[in-house]
């Protein structure tokens, strides 16, 4: 069996930075090098003040703490990362396709096969090549198909470790994992890399929770993981839109059928609908590859997940316009959040951005408070949607880091992630400040009806008539 001794990471983003992190901390006898070639995000990993790490997650920053410049390194030199490697991990971002064949559905793959090549040209012994990134079935056919057809006599064993991070827990998931999924081949060199792997997370993890099988049923296991959370996020809210129209409470719906122990309570809370960089994509590719086999009734069925992700979203869109008496041009409305949920920066997704863009289309103005995502991504995430022009989106959407000032002359709030930190401002407060009648969405359902309905607020929220 392979000795570990150093481990390269390409790319230094979500999953990449945490799990190398994790990984340095738990394996002080292996050197891990995460590289990236964004040198903006380098610096900021390497940033002495650890409270501007590029990603957000609660307890990250301590492991950097503990380990940077021990046995974990952030760099540019890719190069030198692959060739000093015995264990390299691709863990670059893999967007859905804008164009061309699957465009909308399929996995964009340039950048795993930019990373592929560059490993060819430059790995000069044998190298185990973990693919980490969200990918489609069969990605790792075609890796292997790029490193061994290059001539230079190396050998390449290509394995799928899928991550079944949730963004906000991500540093307790990587510590205490339900499971670890290895996929290889299963000939004597693809046995070894597998157990190599293996040997790298039992460092910390009981045997019975790392898996090994082949590369398909990795991949796969992947995309299913997430499509079924998906579905079950999406079954909920369509049964919260169904609350609205009775005397049923969405909790108590939720709370009945979660102690079914068929069932289980997880991922049944009603909200705005579903975000992060996983779901949507993984349920896309499994929707394209289902049609790519002629499976079109399991293509719709999955597809299906995510229309009713976009019905709850425009639903709460419409909703506020509706009960601001059908026009909100020119009123003030506050998004308490960013984030497509709470404990991270990543915005990929949110719902808060398709709830904005469909309430800028109808001229209301806008401000923003989150407390971890900066301005800069806020815009970026609306001119990405091409909706409006930069310059009309900044026109009509202000961002703010003063949550309380912000509801001066408001007309509403909406609140879009469910941060702790909402929970504790003074209400009594922010509505003297604000416009009457005073209007809160809560999207996430993070606050309580009674007390805000005794505090003056005309208060909606998700699930309940």
């Amino acid at each position: 069996m392979h000795k570990i001794t150093k481990i390269c990471c390409i790319g230094a983003g979500y999953v990449g930075g945490p799990t190398m992190s994790v990984i340095a901390n738990q394996c002080p006898n292996i050197q891990v090098t995460v590289v990236d070639i964004n040198q903006v995000r380098i610096d900021q990993w390497n940033d002495s003040n650890l409270d501007n790490l590029p990603i957000y997650e609660p307890g990250l920053k301590e492991i950097v703490r503990d380990t940077r410049g021990k046995n974990l390194f952030f760099s540019t030199d890719v190069d030198k990362a692959i060739d000093e490697s015995q264990l390299i991990f691709i863990s670059v971002n893999t967007p859905t396709k804008t164009y061309g064949k699957g465009k909308g559905q399929a996995a964009d793959l340039k950048y795993i096969e930019l990373c592929a090549r560059n490993i060819a040209k430059v790995a000069k012994d044998d190298k185990i090549v973990v693919e980490k990134s969200t990918l489609p079935v069969r990605t790792a056919s075609a890796i292997k198909s790029i490193l061994q057809n290059t001539g230079n006599g190396v050998n390449f064993e290509i394995l799928s470790n899928p991550e079944f991070l949730a963004e906000g827990t991500a540093i307790d998931d990587l510590l205490n994992a339900d499971r670890v999924l290895i996929g290889g081949d299963d000939t004597p060199s693809g046995q070894a890399a597998k157990d190599a792997l293996s040997a790298v997370y039992l460092n910390w993890l009981p045997k019975d929770r790392v898996l090994q099988t082949n590369v398909w049923s990795s991949e796969l296991s992947k995309l299913v993981a997430n499509a079924f959370l998906a579905q079950r996020v999406s079954s909920i809210n369509s049964i919260s839109a169904l609350c609205e129209k009775t005397d049923a409470n969405i909790a108590e719906v939720a709370r009945a059928i979660g102690y079914d122990s068929r069932i289980g309570s997880k991922f049944l809370n009603s909200s705005v609908g579903f975000g992060g960089s996983c779901f949507q994509k993984d349920i896309l590719n499994l929707v394209y590859i289902a049609r790519s086999f002629g499976l079109n009734e399991v293509a719709d069925y999955w597809e299906q997940v995510i229309l009713m992700n976009d019905y709850q979203k425009k639903r709460f869109a419409d909703n506020i316009v509706s009960t601001l008496y059908n026009t909100v041009s020119g009123k003030k409305i506050v998004f308490y959040g960013w984030a497509f949920k709470k404990d991270t920066n990543d915005t990929r997704e949110s719902a808060a951005i398709y709830i904005a863009d469909a309430l800028l289309d109808e001229k209301a103005e806008i401000v923003v408070y989150d407390p971890k995502v900066p301005a800069e991504r806020i815009y970026a995430d609306l001119d990405y949607l091409d909706t409006r022009s930069p310059e009309e989106n900044r026109k009509l959407l202000t961002v703010t880091y003063d949550p309380i000032k912000a509801v001066e002359e408001a007309h509403a709030i909406a609140i879009l992630t469910e941060w702790d930190e909402f929970k504790t401002y003074n209400w009594k407060s922010l509505y003297s400040k604000m416009l009457k009648p005073a209007f809160v969405f809560d999207g996430r359902r993070l606050m309580d009806k009674s007390q805000m309905e005794e505090i003056g607020f005309k208060y909606y929220k998700i699930g309940e008539s």
